[in-house]
């Protein structure tokens, strides 16, 4: 499945910073063409392309010297792979690079390290043109690219013989009930304007519970509050939407 869904990340800081300049890329690959061929899109379309990286040190190099809106990260790369790379950037100070991954294969466990460093989402290297450019307009408003579904598909296959650690418990034992609520259907892929009908609350609501549990969890988005429910057991892979 290539993931067509864009779930919206709500009181986060990042959503405005792109408003009012032409978004700012850094693109990643250690192939030159494709690094090329993903640069000529997107300056058509009237991205800023401030540098490009042929592995993960020069990645995070070319973050800290351009600070870019937007990385394209491809995650198999010598030196230094897209995961550790990714995991790095989102860490620098400051808003930090928004990061999508980029891979050749669907669903491999390359995707979910990078979604578990902090990416905010994943593509496919042979996704259209016209779905590039969306992908990086949208993750610079401070969406992710990653349906909720496709990550429970991940953790299920790469992690549900693992314990939950007792770390998470505790985290997850510090929730409220109607925040535990709300994790529970932003991983089970519905948007505010459901979670709300469902929760008999209003939008406004939500989006403060949202916010809060990126606070309380010190999580970036949307994406890593449904990878921390699938992960911590509060959600599993066949329950009930």
């Amino acid at each position: 499945m290539k993931p067509a869904d864009a779930r919206h990340v709500d009181g986060t800081p990042d959503a405005d910073r792109t408003t009012d300049a032409a978004i700012r890329v850094l693109v990643v690959d250690d192939q030159y063409l494709v690094r090329a061929g993903f640069r000529l899109i997107l300056e058509r379309a009237g991205f800023d392309i401030v540098a490009e990286a042929a592995d993960g040190i020069e990645a995070v190099e070319q973050a800290m010297a351009t600070r870019p809106d937007v990385v394209l990260m491809d995650v198999r790369m010598p030196r230094l792979d897209g995961i550790e790379a990714t995991r790095r950037i989102v860490a620098l100070p400051g808003p930090a690079p928004r990061v999508i991954a980029l891979t050749t294969f669907d669903l491999d466990e390359f995707v979910y390290g990078a979604i578990r460093a902090g990416a905010s989402g994943y593509l496919l290297k042979d996704i259209s043109p016209a779905g590039l450019v969306n992908a990086v307009h949208v993750v610079a408003a401070g969406e992710a690219m990653l349906a909720p579904a496709v990550i429970g598909r991940m953790i299920d296959r790469y992690v549900q013989q693992q314990p939950v650690a007792e770390l998470m418990r505790e985290r997850l034992d510090e929730l409220t009930e109607r925040e535990t609520a709300v994790a529970t259907l932003v991983a089970r892929g519905l948007p505010n304007a459901a979670i709300a009908a469902r929760l008999f609350l209003s939008e406004a609501t939500v989006k403060s519970y949202v916010s809060r549990l990126l606070t309380k969890l010190a999580l970036r988005d949307r994406v890593q509050i449904a990878v921390f429910a699938y992960e911590s057991g509060l959600v599993r892979v066949g329950d009930e939407s």
